[in-house]
């Protein structure tokens, strides 16, 4: 059997490049595992062309594999990333000295556009929040998660791996460790605390048993939640609510971003705490109320 593209580099595996991404570039886990898919593409790609070593990449060859993920009419982001994880792969290399020549400077990624997220009214929000039975078993823990995802805007994966110790309740913050380990405090209002507390007296140590892990949720048997557990319950309590469409985890992120800045919040201020390294990515949220502009406009505008 032929080796495949990835298995000729050093050490026999891609793990150096993505050793690299994790401990030198900080990257998130669910990130290196979309670049490692995305170079096992590009591997099989370059075996479908007989590609014998590493040196022989060009850019001729780069360029006809980015045809090639448009011919396979793949989302724009889903090409934009692959076309990322190649060069950063190829690049990296650059360094080492195996590579000799950028073989990215012609390689251009596609233009993304900026989509407009979905975001739910604050009686909506609400609604979402407060529709699971009060009765169900993990009530106390799914009515903690939903409370906490609102007031602080943290992701999926941030709100899994949140450690109870990183939760102050005298002082009403939260440490939150996010992508690329950064770390940032977020403000936490009286409510999500109280049902973060009601909680971590009446479930938890149920949950936790003898094992009680370092996390804040858990699941039934005891070990920590993973994001897609905690997609599940918002999906849940979004299916209970009524609501139809894509709800999801980042949907309450968006909210509360957007809520923020509805309610006076500065941009700068809503960026920190949703831990979003460029001010633009937070500016999508100034454009998501079209009905509060336009009542904006209507009250100060001279000409009614």
């Amino acid at each position: 059997m032929t080796p495949s593209l990835l298995d000729r580099w050093p050490l026999c595996q891609v793990t150096p490049f993505l050793d690299y991404l994790y401990l030198e570039c900080g990257l998130a886990q669910n990130t290196i595992l979309a670049y490692r898919r995305d170079l096992t593409r590009f591997d099989n790609y370059c075996q479908s062309k007989r590609l014998t070593k590493p040196q022989s990449v060009t850019p001729l060859l780069l360029q006809n594999f980015a045809r090639f993920l448009f011919d396979a009419k793949l989302a724009t982001s889903s090409i934009a990333r692959h076309l990322s994880a190649v060069k950063m792969f190829l690049r990296f290399h650059l360094l080492t000295g195996l590579v000799g020549d950028d073989l990215c400077a012609v390689l251009e990624s596609p233009k993304t556009w900026q989509r407009i997220p979905r975001v739910l009214s604050l009686d909506q929000t609400l609604n979402l929040i407060t529709a699971l039975d009060p009765q169900a078993p993990m009530f106390f823990r799914d009515r903690a998660l939903l409370e906490l995802l609102y007031a602080t805007g943290m992701r999926a994966s941030e709100v899994a791996d949140l450690p109870v110790r990183d939760i102050n309740f005298q002082v009403q913050y939260l440490r939150c460790l996010g992508k690329g380990r950064k770390e940032r405090i977020i403000p936490v209002h009286q409510i999500a605390l109280q049902a973060v507390e009601t909680y971590l007296q009446d479930l938890r140590p149920k949950l936790a048993g003898d094992k009680n892990p370092s996390q804040l949720f858990l699941s039934r048997t005891g070990r920590p939640l993973d994001r897609t557990e905690v997609w599940r319950i918002v999906r849940r309590a979004a299916r209970t609510a009524g609501m139809t469409g894509a709800i999801s985890p980042h949907t309450l992120r968006h909210c509360f971003g957007s809520h923020l800045l509805q309610g006076g919040a500065d941009l700068r201020s809503v960026q920190e705490m949703l831990g979003h390294a460029d001010v633009a990515t937070t500016q999508i949220y100034t454009h998501v109320d079209q009905q509060h502009l336009r009542n904006i406009h209507k009250q100060f505008h001279p000409r009614p």
